[in-house]
């Protein structure tokens, strides 16, 4: 039995600019993705991973076509409706931690706590991903591999449905980078969320259910894993 949607697009469209020096950053994308599903999107730059992320996660909007976050069109939302979504069913990941440095690692992660309905207590979130120990730690305190789980632990300590990672080991050397994939790959297999990862690392690729490959604006391509890999068997 199929799984239900998660995230659904229709003919979905994103142009920046007008005229001569328009840019069509997605081009008629039509995406399903399945409640739980770990995906990763592979694609050089501008090809359009970025924008499509940023529309499923509410950071911009269509020019063109639908997106759905299960039964619920993204692209009918209000600005506040669309706030509310990110708010209640959104964790983000991004390549850059975006961490407070006058805050300790709990004190990041409680920046979400605060604002969201039913949240995890921070030094659950940080357990984790293995930090538990250093929750009293300021990120200059921290390694990279360290701020980035930090930066996981506060994007699912609001118990997101979508977790959508951004580039997450871009800034990572490829051991510590494996730590990372690491906490991802648990937290979707034990939290169930909905995960998309977007990457440069082509390796990447064999630790998701599907791989959907981007490029000028179109989906190019879909693989599926019969058997995802380890992160700890990836290298790049």
């Amino acid at each position: 039995m199929m799984s239900a949607s998660a995230l659904r697009t229709e003919d979905l469209a994103k142009v920046y600019g007008e005229g001569a020096a328009a840019v069509h950053a997605l081009r008629g994308v039509d995406l399903d993705v399945k409640k739980g599903e770990l995906v990763v999107l592979l694609g050089p730059s501008g090809s359009g991973k970025s924008t499509l992320l940023n529309i499923l996660g509410g950071l911009d909007r269509a020019t063109a076509g639908r997106a759905f976050f299960e039964e619920s069109e993204l692209t009918a939302m209000s600005d506040r409706q669309v706030t509310l979504y990110r708010r209640r069913h959104v964790g983000f990941v991004f390549q850059f931690y975006n961490l407070m440095p006058s805050l300790t690692a709990a004190e990041n992660v409680e920046l979400v706590t605060e604002i969201a309905e039913a949240p995890m207590e921070a030094l659950e979130a940080l357990s984790l991903v293995g930090l538990a120990e250093r929750a009293e730690h300021f990120p200059a305190e921290l390694s990279g591999g360290e701020q980035q789980r930090v930066a996981i632990a506060r994007a699912i300590a609001k118990r997101p449905n979508l977790l959508l990672c951004d580039e997450p080991t871009g800034a990572l050397d490829s051991k510590t980078g494996v730590g990372v994939l690491r906490a991802i790959q648990d937290l979707n297999a034990d939290l169930g969320a909905t995960t998309l990862i977007i990457t440069h690392a082509k390796a990447t690729a064999a630790m998701a259910d599907r791989v959907i490959h981007f490029m000028d604006g179109r989906i190019a391509g879909v693989e599926t894993n019969a058997t995802k890999a380890a992160p700890e068997d990836i290298t790049w």
